[in-house]
């Protein structure tokens, strides 16, 4: 990422590459560790009966780790972590033979989020600004712009609520059994992440574009900024 700032905090230009890569490879990842397990142990565990739906959730996740090697494609840390959680879970229901055991580590691993999100950022110390720098190269010294934190602040307090309204989702939909609960946690889940996202890219967008700093989109023939 390329960035000019004048003096103070007056004026910044950001140009971010690799955008459409960046979501593509984020949705790749919420159907690999979230969409399609979820839909796979409802229709399983439907039809099948809960230990072959846990197997296949396990065999699956095997799958999309094997499946990478093979095409020696990236192994991401975020796709490493949240398959390990994947198989965590699994296994755990499947020890404990309790599929709302599966559906319910979420909602508490949500809820944990929440207080993580809002907490960062009730102490100045937005937890969004250490995720922006695994998916976007940024210069050390934009985050000393007071700006651009004070953004990171309201993004982290705007993802603290949408992880709360998950878990509440998440648990309401399980007073109407368990596969009502999956399908929350493998579409409606999904669902509320990508507006999440939208809703953070486009406040920030405006907010930063208000307050005096651009954003410019990185094209394949972008030039170089100028040498300072």
């Amino acid at each position: 990422m390329h960035h000019r700032a004048s003096s103070g905090d007056r004026h910044l230009v950001i140009e971010i590459p690799h955008l459409r890569k960046t979501i593509k490879d984020a949705a790749i990842l919420l159907l690999e560790t979230v969409v399609i397990p979820s839909v796979l142990l409802a229709l399983l565990l439907h039809f099948v009966g809960l230990v072959p739906a846990l197997c296949a959730v396990l065999g699956w996740a095997a799958f999309v780790i094997g499946a990478r090697r093979l095409m020696k494609r990236d192994m991401p840390r975020t796709l490493l972590l949240c398959t390990a959680m994947l198989v965590g879970r699994a296994a755990f229901a499947l020890v404990t033979s309790s599929a709302v055991v599966y559906v319910l580590q979420p909602a508490v691993g949500s809820v944990l989020m929440f207080l993580i999100f809002v907490g960062s950022a009730m102490i100045g110390r937005p937890i969004t600004a250490r995720l922006a720098k695994d998916f976007v190269r940024l210069p050390a010294e934009l985050f000393k712009h007071r700006t651009v934190n004070r953004v990171f602040v309201e993004v982290a307090l705007l993802w603290g609520g949408s992880r709360l309204i998950d878990a509440a989702m998440t648990i309401g939909f399980l007073h109407w059994g368990v596969e009502a609960g999956l399908m929350s946690r493998g579409i409606l889940s999904g669902l509320l992440t990508a507006l999440t996202v939208a809703a953070c890219v486009g406040h920030g967008w405006r907010k930063l574009r208000r307050d005096g700093v651009t954003l410019r989109l990185a094209g394949r023939h972008s030039p170089a900024p100028a040498a300072a």
